[in-house]
């Protein structure tokens, strides 16, 4: 993150995603902070692209979020809606453009079959449980996404939203309205 007013770090997500039987889900928390102040509790950090098959949440500074959303819906056009291979195509770019490769961000990609995180310095990671997240509050919300997943009979929306609860209860830079987003 970037300091902003004498030191002070701007702190904005909390997102989790994830795949199950042909069902996929994200949610977000909507809290965006500065330092120890709460600046906004209604912000959107999940896009539904590609005529919404596909869900992104972001987390990293915001313009660079937005700029790199805007080229994986291009590399969704070009790949007709092939997630992992847009997924691809969009690290290799940000790898090689220098513009680019400047952008402080990262993003948790999902569809009906894959969920990803696609990183600033190229990398891609294709989660082995179908679940990822990204933000100040990932680790809270991605251990609980797994046990719920694990010994809940819970759907992916369920999980998603309890996971971003449950992390909002932990994460103080987590918390204010929840976005779900889901493709059946």
């Amino acid at each position: 993150m970037t300091d902003l007013l004498d030191g002070m770090l701007l702190r904005s997500t909390t997102v989790v995603g994830i795949v199950r039987d042909g069902k996929a889900a994200m949610a977000a928390d909507g809290q965006v902070t500065l330092g120890e102040t709460v600046l906004k509790s209604t912000a959107r950090k999940i896009r539904k692209l590609y005529s919404d098959t596909v869900l992104v949440g972001f987390s990293g500074t915001g313009a660079d979020a937005f700029a790199l959303v805007e080229r994986l819906e291009e590399k969704l056009e070009t790949a007709r809606g092939n997630l992992p291979r847009a997924a691809v195509d969009l690290a290799r770019e940000w790898r090689t453009d220098k513009y680019l490769r400047e952008l402080q961000a990262l993003l948790a990609a999902v569809d009906r079959e894959h969920a990803l995180l696609i990183g600033g310095s190229g990398e891609i990671v294709e989660s082995e449980d179908g679940i990822v997240a990204v933000g100040s509050g990932h680790p809270y919300a991605l251990a609980a996404a797994r046990a719920l997943d694990a010994h809940t009979r819970m759907g992916p929306s369920r999980i998603a939203l309890e996971s971003i609860r449950i992390a909002s209860g932990i994460c103080i830079y987590t918390g204010g309205e929840i976005q779900l987003e889901e493709l059946d």
